[in-house]
């Protein structure tokens, strides 16, 4: 906050200062008309209506003096006002204090108001009352914009603060309830159609809405690489011959003299299998190792109620607006990483023509581009689930395919459709799509593959 007190203090003596050399202008120019006066009345002009005018005129500037006086004192009390409403609002944030943010907020910004009309105030008394008009607009304009430039930087952390004090409150409200009544469960309006606590139903849910945001990204991803002419067969079979855990399409060394099991119109599954591969590394750890944390171990129970809150408050919330006040949270950190695993250099450059996308995210930002909103989709989908899982007792367990592994109904489902609804004898595994789930109370969740003949 040191530098932002420098930088108001500034603009303070600014406006101050900008008020008194008018001030000195408007003197300098009486100095000058009662010299013309004196010049004429040396020539000898005397005459009783000439005497009478330049009492007039002196009248005149006496009342302009005045007015120029109490003008002068109003903007001086209003910054005063304003000085102090900043100093209310340095102190509302230690202790932290929304309320008071707030009113010392309104205060300034009406102090703000109020030093730009007195400004242009003193412009029409000096011109007559005709102003300067946009030539005025623009300069008032330009004393106040980089107040509320600093007062929207305020806001913005005002905003990422009451997001956290409502998930703190929140929490301290349950536990009070707890305490309050034992053995009442809970049902909090604001959970209405989330649920009251995470469930099987809700992991389905959420699973559904990842495989749905993963078919959307990869087919813009697959558009985007149709119209830069990659040669997509071969990004099929790097892909068909990358390992799950090293995969990249990029490779050098990755063979591309194989043939390819996927046919033309299947690559989107390839395509689909690559992203959902990286995405979901690191999913059984509970912060995809961004960390070394142990909140699994040390207290599971609390970890899991922060998991469920933790869904609750970000499922409504656009991820875009979230990253734009939290950019390095935790999130954050999980897209960020995501997207640099996900979409390699060359495959940005190849893209889009350049890597402004990658610098932005390497640098803890996030682009508002509409390729990256949609990968945005898909990397909050997956956080969900990921909430969702871990706030299950047990945590549900995740499971993939192998390529080559036999082909099971409970266990796998078939991305492709075969006639007869049925999977012809002699198929195995060509690749995994996406992941299953193996519940805590015995029940699967399919994983999807893609299939192909032995024969």
């Amino acid at each position: 906050m040191t530098k932002k007190v420098s930088n108001f203090s500034h603009l303070i003596q600014r406006v101050t200062a900008s008020c008194l050399l008018h001030h000195d202008e408007a003197k300098e120019e009486e100095e000058e008309e009662q010299e013309y006066h004196s010049d004429s009345n040396s020539q000898g002009n005397n005459s009783y209506d000439h005497v009478e005018e330049e009492e007039e005129e002196e009248d005149d500037d006496d009342q302009g003096l005045k007015e120029m006086e109490v003008l002068m004192q109003e903007v001086f009390e209003g910054v005063s006002r304003m000085k102090r409403a900043y100093v209310s609002l340095q102190q509302a944030h230690c202790p932290w204090d929304p309320d008071k943010i707030r009113v010392a907020d309104v205060a300034m910004v009406a102090e703000l108001k109020n030093i730009g009309f007195l400004r242009e105030s003193y412009f029409r008394r000096r011109r007559g009352g005709t102003g300067c008009g946009v030539q005025q607009g623009l300069r008032v304009r330009e004393v106040v914009a980089p107040y509320e430039a600093a007062i929207d930087d305020l806001k913005k952390q005002i905003k990422a603060k009451d997001l956290q004090l409502q998930s703190l409150k929140q929490n301290g409200e349950e536990k009070k309830a707890r305490r309050s009544h034992p053995n009442t469960k809970l049902a909090s309006p604001q959970l209405q159609g989330v649920g009251a606590a995470p469930s099987i139903q809700l992991l389905e849910e959420t699973i559904v809405q990842v495989r749905e945001a993963a078919k959307s990204f990869t087919s813009l991803l697959l558009s985007l690489m149709n119209t830069a002419h990659w040669d997509i067969a071969a990004a099929v079979r790097s892909i068909e011959a990358a390992t799950a855990t090293a995969s990249n399409i990029f490779d050098d060394n990755t063979s591309s003299s194989t043939i390819s099991i996927v046919s033309p119109q299947h690559a989107k599954y390839a395509i689909e299998s690559y992203i959902s591969q990286k995405i979901f590394q690191g999913f059984d750890h509970e912060t995809f190792y961004m960390d070394g944390s142990l909140s699994t171990l040390l207290n599971p129970d609390q970890f899991r109620r922060d998991c469920f809150a933790q869904y609750r408050d970000m499922k409504s919330m656009d991820p875009a607006e979230l990253l734009g006040i939290l950019p390095t949270c935790h999130f954050g950190r999980f897209c960020s990483n995501k997207y640099l695993g996900i979409v390699h250099p060359k495959m940005e450059e190849s893209l889009f023509g350049n890597l402004e996308q990658h610098s932005q995210v390497s640098a803890g930002n996030h682009p508002r581009t509409k390729f990256y909103s949609e990968f945005l989709r898909l990397t909050k989908a997956v956080w969900l689930l990921h909430l969702v899982a871990f706030s299950l007792k047990p945590a549900p367990s995740l499971f993939e395919a192998s390529r080559g592994a036999e082909f099971h109904t409970e266990y796998m489902q078939s991305v492709v459709r075969f006639s007869g609804g049925r999977v012809p004898p002699g198929h195995v595994v060509g690749f995994p799509v996406s992941p299953g789930f193996k519940l805590g109370n015995g029940s699967i969740i399919k994983a999807r593959v893609y299939l192909t003949s032995m024969i």
